[in-house]
């Protein structure tokens, strides 16, 4: 099994990549768990919540696992959870990134807010590019520090979709 995982900021084609990802090249696609907690509870979200998103974001991606494919999309993981509460609470749970750190990725495909516009989808708070590319290097340090497999995604639409499905080739023929 060969796991893929899109990451960086928000508005930068994560779940659009990792949907076109898994039709391009089937295998399993785990979405975005915090976007169904944030429709379940309609409210400011709190540092209290992170642990309940981080649990269901865990369970969906161990149940993909479980199946075993031959390719696991992430639209996300743990890394997420860790710097969006380190961004807005300026605090995260200990234990989230032991967790992340105890399971297998082979490529992170970490996508650069530049040459996009950033979309509001309701969900979304970080419109100003700044803030996103503050996140982007945070992002990009925690792989680097921790020796992470990543490559970069950047350019129009077009070119990060041939770009993502590259990676993804290639990673596949290893």
């Amino acid at each position: 099994m060969k796991v893929v995982v899109l990451t960086g900021p928000e508005s930068t084609g994560k779940s659009w990549l990792a949907a076109g990802l898994q039709q391009r090249f089937g295998g399993v696609r785990v979405d975005e768990y915090v976007r169904r907690f944030i429709e379940l509870n309609p409210r400011d979200t709190c540092l209290a919540d992170i642990p309940e998103i981080a649990r269901g974001q865990l369970q969906w991606e161990d149940q993909a696992r479980q199946q075993q494919p031959a390719l696991l999309i992430l639209d996300t993981h743990l890394l997420s959870n860790i710097l969006w509460s380190q961004t807005l609470f300026g605090d995260c749970p200990h234990w989230l990134e032991s967790e992340l750190l105890a399971r297998h990725y082979d490529l992170h495909l970490l996508l650069s807010p530049e040459q996009i516009d950033w979309t509001d989808d309701g969900q979304r708070c970080q419109p100003d590019l700044h803030e996103r590319l503050a996140f982007y290097q945070a992002t990009q340090n925690w792989l680097e520090n921790h020796r992470q497999r990543f490559q970069v995604i950047r350019g129009n639409w077009a070119e990060r979709q041939l770009r993502a499905f590259a990676a993804v080739e290639q990673l596949l023929a290893e």
